[in-house]
């Protein structure tokens, strides 16, 4: 891709390769980053792309390649290719590169199918783990070669201690004869030239023989080597040369093996920087929120959805995110608005994404976007006057659009900042449409800012242009960066004026020259911005009407939600508290025939009777109360189509009732074999016959007893039950009632009849069955009993 210095410059491409070296974590991959070039071709560009998605999903991963001990050994290597002698750190350095190396490639290999490119980079890592153990074995963590490094070493150093600690004995000795000490300054010992020494006093020099090493400056104290030592501290200088020439000789056989894998290393140095970098790479793209583009043809269509400018993101705060979108015919953007209202940041933001791509970045846009692979980008921004070499502002300008046009070819694209301002507007604009004619003519895209209004008016009449335009609040006299494709947008440059402080009285008068100055075309484009923001200002209230609308529909749909809620509750609630007091009259009536049963008297017969009545209406006045009050907002039904006779549900029971008689406001009505009086406003009508109950004829003894002995006629349910023809519900209810008397009448079994049908009524009856408390037992009928059709039930004793 052809792109210059100066066009670089002022896209500020240079702060965007700086904040992508920033990123990286080795010398190497910093200094790569720096000079990342432009890739040529196509495939050269997806496989760069390819390796950035990799590592952004190992990032996402959160699996770090560990390159921070990777440091540039390649100098150091170099220098032992020839025979040089390293020293113990670059060493050490080298060291710590090579087992980089191996974890990183361990590292790699194991998530290979995940980043298979980064792998096959991984590979050029040289293997070299034997000699980085040889290095680190032979340094103690300060950097010292350890004794480990050879026997030689360390037996010559062990000789040194050996010497040290005899020469200390010596003097430690010496220092405890009072005569001896009474000649010297003070009773210590130190080191001087490599060898012991002890302070005498000068007038005491013929007294203590030795050596004289060195003196103090007044020249009154002597550092000698006491005589009975000179012979071991030769020996100790012997014995730490060999020391010194043990160690060299290891530097050096380290160094030269270094250098045997000099290439090698040097290889994987520049390896472990392209994966510093790309792994740089995947970071700033999620900083950016960047994505891969579709590649186009460098002629093909231009599509960045919600793009934003890198630097802004990078900058921090907050940045409007805007389509920029030019396909089909249309190879040049328009952009207008008011200064300060993001034209530049249109124009450059569109100037690096391709700039980016051509580098093998993601771009900061949504997925979905598409960008041509450009050949060339060319830019002219901001003031490029030059008074060296006689330029006006004017005149470099027109020098940048001479050397873009002499530039560009099919497949450029060109970048323009207010094109031909600063000159006689009619005379610049004619200059403008001519330039960016024959710009399109001759294959660019191009992207250009103008307050002109007759280049505004291009894309009226070409269709290879389309307007766009920055956002201007009139409300906050504000721009708001957001950018409007298909529309022309003024200048606002009176209320920036005023915003800025300009005196009132002057920009009421420049307002009312404004409103006539201009030629036919510039009022008719005014016109046509003042009816496109009518028709916009109808739209937001049509909009902003039916999003009110919208959520006023939701807010009714979520009360009737919570109404109909509140509803069930109230009602599953009141059929827990009507269950809970129908079993205790149920259980309460259960005891006062077992009573009635084992009376002997008629009298004590009635009296239990009228007890058990009383039971009754005690229990129906509770589960009114427990009605009224958790249903209290019930409103009052009318009796309808009502009759005698009819068939109508039971509100608060949910159950089917036959109407037997009405009278005052209530009706009689039996659910089965039970009598009840109920209001009307608790009856709904339905249609339909009322479902039929035969039992047995057979009558049991007990129940002949009973019957003798009550004051008035008991009936009592037979040991056979037919419940073909009822709904579940219905049949369910009978059953329990059924079930209640028979077991209460002393029963050993019963048979219900249920037949076959769809099976739901014999499921539901027998799921009943299984959570009785009457059930020993039960199965289903014989064949001389009916087979599968009647189940038989045993109760318990």
């Amino acid at each position: 891709m052809l792109v210059s210095e100066r066009t670089l410059r002022d896209l500020g491409f240079p702060q965007l390769r700086q904040a992508l070296a920033a990123r990286c974590r080795t010398g190497p991959g910093r200094a790569r980053a720096a000079a990342r070039p432009f890739l040529d071709s196509p495939a050269e560009v997806a496989a760069a792309l390819a390796i950035v998605e990799e590592a952004r999903r190992l990032a996402e991963r959160q699996l770090a390649m560990q390159l921070g001990n990777v440091v540039d050994v390649r100098d150091s290597c170099e220098r032992a290719s020839k025979g040089g002698m390293l020293e113990a750190r670059e060493l050490v350095a080298i060291s710590q590169v090579l087992i980089a190396f191996d974890r990183v490639r361990e590292a790699l290999e194991e998530h290979a199918q995940l980043a298979p490119g980064l792998e096959a980079i991984s590979r050029r890592l040289p293997q070299l783990m034997p000699l980085a153990t040889r290095i680190e074995n032979s340094f103690e963590p300060s950097g010292e070669l350890s004794d480990r490094a050879s026997p030689a070493l360390r037996e010559a150093r062990d000789r040194v201690r050996g010497l040290h600690a005899t020469i200390k004995a010596r003097l430690d000795r010496m220092l405890h004869d009072e005569k001896f000490v009474s000649r010297l300054r003070e009773s210590y010992y130190s080191i001087r030239n490599d060898r012991y020494v002890v302070p005498v006093l000068a007038q005491h020099r013929n007294e203590v023989p030795g050596i004289v090493h060195n003196a103090s400056q007044t020249g009154q104290t002597l550092f000698v080597e006491p005589e009975a030592l000179i012979g071991l501290g030769n020996d100790l200088a012997i014995a730490q040369s060999l020391v010194v020439e043990e160690e060299r000789r290891i530097l050096l056989e380290l160094s030269n093996r270094v250098g045997r894998e000099a290439a090698r290393i040097a290889e994987g140095v520049e390896a472990a920087a392209e994966l510093d970098e790309a792994e740089a790479a995947a970071k700033l793209a999620g900083e950016l929120r960047a994505h891969t583009p579709t590649i186009e043809p460098a002629d093909g269509a231009l599509e960045l959805r919600n793009v934003r400018h890198p630097l802004l993101v990078l900058a921090g705060g907050e940045v409007v995110p805007n389509d920029i979108i030019l396909s089909g015919e249309r190879r040049a953007l328009v952009v207008s608005g008011p200064n300060a209202g993001g034209k530049t940041v249109t124009l450059t933001t569109v100037g690096l994404c391709a700039v980016m791509l051509r580098m093998g970045l993601p771009v900061p846009a949504a997925e979905g976007s598409r960008l041509p692979l450009y050949r060339s980008v060319h830019a002219s921004i901001g003031d490029a006057q030059d008074l060296s070499q006689g330029l006006s502002t004017f005149s470099a300008h027109i020098a940048e659009l001479r050397d873009i046009d002499a530039a560009v070819q099919r497949g450029s694209l060109a970048l323009i900042d207010e094109i031909a301002a600063d000159t006689d507007p009619r005379e610049g604009a004619a200059i403008a449409i001519a330039v960016l004619e024959d710009l399109i003519e001759r294959g660019a895209t191009v992207v250009v800012t103008t307050h002109l209004e007759e280049v505004k008016a291009l894309a009226h009449m070409d269709p290879r242009f389309l307007n766009a335009r920055v956002g201007f609040d009139a409300g906050t006299m504000t721009p708001t960066y957001r950018l409007q494709l298909g529309f022309a947008g003024a200048s606002s440059a009176i209320e920036l004026a005023a915003r800025m402080g300009l005196p009132q009285r002057i920009t009421d008068r420049a307002r009312d020259l404004a409103l006539h100055a201009g030629g036919p075309l510039a009022r008719a484009l005014a016109a046509a911005e003042e009816e496109r923001k009518r028709l916009a200002e109808e739209l937001t209230r049509a909009q902003r009407a039916a999003e009110a609308a919208e959520a006023e529909k939701r807010a009714l749909a979520a009360e009737r939600e919570a109404e109909r809620r509140r509803r069930e509750e109230g009602e599953l609630r009141f059929r827990e508290e009507l269950a809970a007091e129908l079993e205790l009259a149920a259980h309460e009536a259960r005891q006062a025939v077992a009573q009635i049963k084992a009376q002997a008297k008629v009298q004590d017969a009635a009296r239990l009777e009228r007890e058990l009545q009383a039971k009754v209406d005690e229990a129906k006045k509770r589960v009114a109360e427990a009605k009224a009050k958790l249903q209290p907002e019930a409103a009052p039904k009318v009796a309808g189509d009502l009759r005698v006779g009819g068939l109508a549900r039971h509100v608060g029971l949910n159950q089917r009732v036959e109407v037997l008689e009405i009278s005052d406001g209530t009706a009689l009505v039996a659910a089965g074999l039970i009598k009840m009086r109920a209001p009307l406003s608790d009856l709904v009508p339905i249609g339909g016959e009322k479902p039929k109950v035969r039992f047995a004829s057979e009558k049991s003894e007990s129940l002949k007893r009973a019957e003798a002995v009550a004051a008035a006629p008991v009936q009592t349910p037979g040991q056979r039950l037919d419940l073909r023809g009822m709904r579940a519900d219905e049949a369910l209810a009978v059953v329990e009632q059924f079930m209640d008397r028979a077991f209460g009448a002393g029963e050993d079994s019963v048979t219900l009849l249920h037949g076959h049908g769809t099976g739901a009524l014999k499921q539901t009856v027998r799921q009943y069955l299984d959570r009785s408390a009457y059930v020993r037992m039960y199965r289903p009928g014989s064949d001389e009993e009916g087979g599968d059709a009647v189940t038989i039930v045993a109760f318990r004793t």
